[in-house]
């Protein structure tokens, strides 16, 4: 039996890995904004994919996971330039939802590693 193989990314991908722990009360309105927020990171140049994952068993301290593929650092940046604009242009403060509904975050960016 072969062992599984990671998944082939481009030389310079970078993931952008962003895990929550989410209140069961606070479910709705944080996939409300995740949603938004990536329909518009799926518009962005450099995006390459995205996937937004919900914890279905096990001991893990974070219950939401999203993770978002692009073709380097730079789109990353432009991309977070993005979704500050898209919250100015609404009024949104995301820090004040998640101090609000009681939300969690670790947030960070990875490179794939060749094993």
């Amino acid at each position: 039996m072969s062992a599984p193989s990671q998944a082939v990314s481009a030389p310079s991908a970078v993931y952008r890995v962003d895990k929550f722990t989410v209140p069961a009360a606070a479910r709705d309105e944080f996939l409300d904004r995740v949603s938004a927020t990536h329909a518009l990171l799926r518009q962005q140049a450099g995006f390459l994919g995205d996937v937004i994952l919900e914890q279905a068993s096990g001991p893990g301290a974070f219950n939401f996971v999203t993770m978002v593929e692009w073709e380097g650092m730079e789109a990353i940046a432009r991309a977070g330039k993005a979704v500050a604009r898209m919250h100015s242009d609404i009024g949104f403060d995301r820090h004040e939802m998640m101090d609000r509904l009681g939300i969690t975050a670790d947030i960070a960016n990875y490179r794939p590693v060749s094993v």
